[in-house]
């Protein structure tokens, strides 16, 4: 099989998925805002379960700055972990990100990491560099 030849199917591949994924994606989405309003009411409690939902959440929110750990999908309960597996589907060719879906949605997700005392790796970063600059140390 020739390059263009391997290259051509794969193209075709590549636009029959998205096609695909095009039909499908009003239910992908109508699943994944049910799902991540779910969520978000479990993240506002306070159980074991809605940490790691908190966490998730917020990661899919900026996962730069909230991080969040594959293993703790190992904690939850089935129904949760369906629910954020609706999300991630939902937010892997996102509309828009995950906090526009709620009203003051960035707002309240800030508040969210703040009421779990989560760390923000950015502002960790931020001030690391500024203790270094102050006082010289690596």
């Amino acid at each position: 099989m020739s390059s263009d030849n391997s290259t051509e199917a794969a193209l075709d591949t590549l636009y029959r998925e998205r096609a695909l994924y095009e039909v499908e994606r009003p239910k992908i989405e109508e699943a994944g805002i049910a799902a991540l309003r779910r969520l978000y009411d479990v993240a506002q409690r306070d159980t074991g379960q809605s940490r790691v939902i908190a966490r998730f959440l917020l990661g899919c929110y900026n996962g730069d700055r909230f991080p969040f750990d594959l293993t703790d999908f190992r904690i939850i309960d089935r129904a949760l972990f369906d629910d954020c597996m609706a999300v991630l589907k939902m937010d892997r060719q996102p509309q828009q990100e995950v906090h526009c879906y709620f009203e003051q949605g960035g707002k309240n997700f800030e508040k969210m990491a703040k009421d779990w005392g989560l760390a923000d790796l950015w502002r960790d970063k931020i001030e690391l560099n500024e203790y270094r600059e102050r006082y010289g140390k690596n």
